[in-house]
């Protein structure tokens, strides 16, 4: 058998998987190139928090005997993957992107780990993340133990967002997807900025069990992949309920493309402004990634977007919840060790958040979430850019500035799915726009992104590192 190389650090799961059936290469040998290139590659972006190969080459041994034997496990067999390092991982360091918790270890995985373990996935790495993933009030890319996770399309530039290392890591091919987190933007943004597939699944479908938490109300698990397709395979085995998580939905998903109802007879939302009043370096890209997705022959709807100010609401119900996970840290005086200093000051500031103001934000996002169900109730589907700029200098926070951004704070409160996609490039770097469902229509959302990604090939580019 041939030892993987080259292009198989790009193909798509259902890809990798029919290889590994046909026996052109095995689990081992899969897993050794892929943690071979994730140790080699991943710290020039500062996308690695920790290696697991010990554990990941004892899993592929596993995946060989059963396929040898003809015990298939579905899709995901021998399929490399990275977990950010939120995520608890039995007995290997879990953490938290922070020298606070250096050494930390859990006796269990997390839910959504142990549900890949079961259908053979491999877990090669762990992945750098924004220290206790972003709390609040971080003002730097370099806000993690591991440094600013730098963008595989331009070193010089920032990967984005919360799951940097898990996004980076897809785009560069060290993994073939990655888990994530998002309480505000954390998939999308990254997702975004790296030119990869981000999912943001509905608040509750994914259990959070043995992940850190940040805020209970507003911590969501996701997925980073090359292709919608691919989000749709790895979101029908992590989703699902589960009594050990207190905001769990209790419902399950089942990823099936061939019961989509025709593009033709759904409708999309939209608002003008969000395209054309995007960021100008990247307007263009948008507003052409908008052309095609009209092309798709969706019945197309302008729609209005409520007026609240869902910035100070999260920021308010977020940090309330974050002082409260973090209480001892703030307390004892150890958040004065976090990298950035304004984050640790914003978490000082967050616990002097009144009970008051705290339920006042609460019942605002009651009114955003009657406004939204509203909304939805003329359009199945919502498009717009994912973020209206590219990725920023790897120093600095931004790439955005447009109104469109405003949605990953509204989406985000009422936890609803989002969906990032690859539509282009300005700056020589990526561009995404976002399709946004109602709660637990994944389904939905997802076959926009596939008709999207099946007219177009922005989703199959590579960086330079490729």
């Amino acid at each position: 058998m041939a030892v993987p190389g080259g292009d198989v650090f790009f193909l798509t799961i259902t890809e990798l998987s029919a290889k590994l059936r046909a026996k052109e290469f095995s689990a081992q040998e899969l897993t050794r190139a892929y943690l071979d290139r994730l140790e080699k590659l991943g710290p020039t972006f500062n996308a690695l928090a920790h290696s697991l190969r010990e554990r990941a080459i004892k899993k592929a041994k596993d995946v060989d005997s059963d396929l040898k034997i003809g015990r298939t496990r579905g899709m995901l067999q021998g399929i490399p993957f990275g977990a950010k390092d939120l995520f608890a991982a039995q007995g290997q360091p879990t953490e938290w992107g922070s020298k606070m918790f250096a050494g930390q270890k859990f006796d269990e995985d997390a839910r959504v780990i142990q549900k890949l373990d079961r259908v053979g996935a491999v877990l090669i790495g762990k992945l750098a993340m924004i220290e206790i993933a972003g709390g609040i009030g971080y003002r730097t890319a370099a806000a993690s133990v591991t440094g600013a996770t730098t963008n595989p399309w331009d070193k010089t530039k920032w990967a984005g967002g919360s799951s940097s290392g898990s996004a980076a890591a897809v785009a560069a091919g060290l993994v073939t997807f990655a888990l994530g987190s998002e309480t505000s933007g954390s998939i999308v943004t990254p997702a975004a900025f790296c030119g990869v597939t981000g999912l943001r699944p509905t608040y509750g479908l994914v259990s959070r069990k043995g992940a850190m938490a940040l805020s209970w109300s507003l911590d969501k698990v996701g997925v980073l992949c090359r292709s919608v397709e691919d989000c749709g395979l790895v979101l029908e085995q992590i989703a699902g309920a589960d009594n050990d998580d207190a905001g769990s939905a209790r419902k399950g998903f089942r990823y099936l493309p061939q019961l989509d109802r025709p593009i033709s007879e759904l409708t999309l939302g939209f608002v003008p402004a969000h395209f054309e009043q995007a960021v100008p370096e990247a307007r263009a890209t948008l507003q052409a990634g908008f052309e095609a997705v009209k092309a798709l022959g969706a019945k197309i709807r302008e729609v209005q977007i409520p007026e609240f100010p869902f910035g100070a609401v999260l920021e308010t119900i977020l940090g309330g919840e974050a002082a409260s996970a973090f209480e001892d840290m703030i307390l004892s005086g150890k958040v004065d060790l976090m990298a950035d200093e304004n984050q640790a000051a914003s978490l000082k500031a967050a616990i002097e958040i009144s009970a008051v103001d705290y339920l006042k934000a609460q019942r605002v996002r009651s009114l955003v979430k009657a406004a939204f169900r509203e909304l939805f109730f003329d359009v199945d589907v919502l498009v717009a850019p994912a973020r209206s700029g590219v990725a920023p200098a790897a120093g600095v926070l931004g790439g955005g500035g447009g109104p469109s951004d405003s949605l990953i704070p509204a989406t985000n409160l009422v936890g609803y799915p989002g969906l990032s996609v690859p539509c282009g490039f300005a700056s020589g770097l990526p561009v995404a726009i976002a399709f946004m469902g109602k709660p637990f229509y994944e389904n939905q959302v997802l076959s926009f992104g596939r008709a999207f990604q099946a007219a177009t090939d922005w989703h199959k580019r590579r960086p330079a590192i490729a």
